[in-house]
């Protein structure tokens, strides 16, 4: 009797495993069907585009990775992505030093107002991109904008925001502005999760509270670090939105193949290219993911990411 029972409570195991089972797949049906249809479809017809080329006499030719051998070759292509790289540089490293001190500081500070100032620096995320490229352009304007104005009270000239020598910082401090809080905000929430009782250890031992950010705060949160940076370098690498928007403004600083992202729209929809667009799309995501794994890769020990 007792060995009937022990046989038959795991295959009733297996039944409510089976059943649970079937409940996870249900729900997460909508999500697959969505995900199916509206990325992985697109993606691949996207790709399958790519590998074609179109020409008056003979319409739709197979050319295989020929587009993307001209895409690797192509000097538009070369010039945009070598600025995006430049943007990267100097980017990536801005925000993350900037939402970590954000983070520190936010970490220390226990009063009432730490509520409020975590919700002020977290706010330019909540914008939407196109409005806060929008209010900054109005910012830079020569004609409208208030720099002008405080500028001319105090008898100087205002800085050229959108000139050929100004644009690059301008762009800077647009992204830095939107994306800083939101990068915070990651760093903040993993700094939350160490005990405070080594913070305590650490002042027993005499040690101030820069040395127990810089020492003890900072390389407990690395993997966040790590992630938030690759967070940051694929968002440059595909940089579109707000070059796109300040083009309105200066068209003759920004060209239409300013950016990757940039030139794939260009090709497509200006000069009805869609499928060397496709193929300059997957170049980028192509270059976006070799980036990434590569920074992964040199961060991995430092950062205690084992395979």
């Amino acid at each position: 009797m007792s060995s009937i029972r022990s046989k038959a409570l795991p295959a009733r195991k297996r039944g409510i495993s089976r059943k649970e089972n079937a409940w996870g797949w249900f729900f997460t049906a909508p999500f697959a069907v969505i995900f199916l249809f509206f990325l992985v479809i697109p993606l691949a017809y996207a790709f399958y585009v790519s590998l074609f080329s179109y020409t008056q006499l003979k319409g739709a030719v197979f050319t295989g990775l020929g587009n993307y051998t001209r895409a690797f070759r192509d000097p538009i292509f070369l010039a945009g992505m070598g600025r995006v790289v430049m943007y990267a540089v100097v980017m990536v490293p801005t925000q993350l030093v900037f939402a970590l001190i954000l983070a520190l500081v936010l970490d220390s500070v226990k009063n009432r107002f730490a509520s409020f100032s975590r919700l002020a620096f977290f706010l330019p995320y909540a914008i939407p991109v196109v409005i806060g490229a929008l209010m900054w352009g109005f910012l830079y304007s020569k004609q409208m904008g208030p720099f002008t104005s405080i500028f001319d009270l105090f008898g100087m000239k205002a800085p050229a925001f959108l000139s050929p020598s100004g644009i690059f910082g301008s762009l800077v401090n647009i992204v830095t502005w939107q994306w800083t809080g939101y990068y915070m905000v990651i760093l903040y929430s993993a700094l939350q999760s160490v005990p405070p009782e080594l913070y305590e250890s650490a002042r027993l031992d005499g040690a101030s509270e820069v040395q127990i950010a810089l020492r003890i705060k900072t390389p407990i949160i690395s993997s966040s670090l790590v992630m938030v940076t690759v967070f940051s370098l694929i968002g440059t690498l595909q940089f579109y939105t707000e070059p796109m928007i300040l083009r309105n403004n200066v068209p003759s600083v920004i060209a239409p193949e300013y950016t990757p992202n940039m030139y794939a729209q260009a090709l497509a929809f200006n000069y009805n290219q869609l499928n060397y667009s496709a193929t300059v799309s997957f170049a980028l995501g192509l270059l976006v993911v070799v980036f990434s794994v590569v920074f992964m890769r040199l961060t991995r020990h430092q950062s205690g990411l084992e395979d």
